[in-house]
């Protein structure tokens, strides 16, 4: 079997990882008088321990983690100078996640396995309703049998197609309450596209569903139709699709 190159994301997980496991052994190596290498080959590097340390002293920037007293009762082994230490480097690696916006997605697609629950590694296609599940119409439809094909889908929503499935909009609930509360009359409203919501946003089957939900939370919307390539309707999803696939 080929082995699988490694991902950005998978690259940035495990610096994430050796950054604290790192931060640990180089304070354990200051603290016993080890020797200090690093700056005399020439490399930049951070230290996070009590200025007294010959590391602090040597290193290009100082982030001073001392603590006044070890938690162990002599004073004597590394107990709470250690948790210090772990404690700033986990605070680093968070904030390396923030610089380099990783996000839930990234970490699924690196992290095979772990604390991080097997569902978050699913994708659109894993959770998408297909076929005849997917409410949708044609885009000369009438407003009428728009809401019986919403009322048939059970999603909330239904689809607008051309003739070609190509998603040309999406009528909604909200699309309904927002149409009768403009309009004078229910009966003044013809076609569904006087009232679909034009250019939906859309997702691909073979993104990752951690992915649609962060579609979903930035647009605050409940609903997504999954297109391919080509722009055709191939699956429809919501908030309650993920919900029981464990997703969120």
């Amino acid at each position: 079997m080929q082995k699988q190159a490694p991902t950005l994301g998978r690259v940035l997980v495990m610096a994430i990882f050796a950054l604290s496991c790192f931060s640990l052994l180089l304070f354990l190596w200051s603290a016993f008088g080890g020797p200090v290498p690093l700056k005399p080959h020439g490399y930049r590097f951070h230290a996070s321990f009590a200025e007294a340390t010959q590391l602090a002293q040597e290193a290009d920037v100082h982030l001073d983690a001392g603590v006044k007293r070890e938690a162990c009762p002599l004073d004597l082994a590394p107990t709470a100078s250690t948790t210090a230490a772990l404690a700033l480097g986990d605070a680093l690696a968070v904030a390396l996640l923030d610089a380099r916006g990783f996000t839930k997605a990234d970490f699924a697609r690196s992290h095979p396995r772990g604390s991080l629950h097997q569902q978050a590694l699913k994708h659109v296609a894993d959770v998408m309703r297909r076929d005849e599940d997917i409410p949708a119409v044609r885009e000369d439809a009438s407003f009428a049998s728009a809401l019986d094909e919403i009322t048939r889908g059970g999603l909330g929503m239904t689809a607008v197609l051309d003739a070609r499935r190509r998603v040309k909009g999406i009528f909604t609930d909200g699309d309904l309450r927002r149409a009768l509360r403009g309009s004078a009359r229910a009966s003044e409203i013809r076609r569904v596209a006087q009232v679909m919501t034009r250019k939906p946003h859309t997702i691909r089957p073979e993104a990752l569903a951690v992915e649609a939900v962060e579609l979903m939370e930035r647009h605050r919307i409940s609903q997504l139709l999954v297109v391919n390539r080509a722009g055709q309707l191939v699956g429809a999803l919501n908030m309650h699709d993920l919900f029981r696939a464990k997703i969120v």
